[in-house]
């Protein structure tokens, strides 16, 4: 784990809220994903530059734990920070606290795999590079 982790600030938009007046819960899977593509960008990683080469990162499991709801206006941060699982999996490991009071909102936990343009796991060098950085 990296001791700085990368973090996103965002705040809620009132058309992501349910009819009790939270951020419905399938809102956070795309604060989350918003938060990837910003932390890989920040690393030099562009999302759409590897499925341009024919590298396609794959979601295979996600496990979010609720803990407290946002609401309109909130805001909030998500930290980011990757971790190898096996020898094809790999994790971003993902915390929304809400601003100004820190409060954890949601553990996050995405697992994905990279596909080569045959379909078969494959770990692209700049992952590697990254993940030899992190230990």
């Amino acid at each position: 784990m990296t001791t700085n982790p990368f973090r996103v600030e965002l705040a809620v938009r009132d058309y992501e809220l349910d009819m009790q007046g939270i951020v419905n819960n399938s809102v956070y899977q795309n604060y989350l994903e918003h938060a990837r593509h910003c932390y890989l960008l920040s690393l030099g990683l562009d999302f759409a530059e590897f499925t341009r080469r024919k590298i396609n990162l794959v979601v295979v499991r996600v496990e979010l734990d609720y803990k407290h709801p946002l609401t309109s206006g909130n805001k909030f941060y998500i930290d980011v920070h990757m971790e190898r699982l096996s020898k094809i999996r790999f994790a971003f490991v993902q915390h929304i606290y809400r601003i100004p009071d820190d409060k954890l909102i949601l553990k996050g936990m995405v697992i994905g795999v990279a596909l080569n343009e045959r379909g078969r796991p494959h770990i692209p060098p700049e992952f590697e590079t990254l993940f030899s950085e992190s230990k």
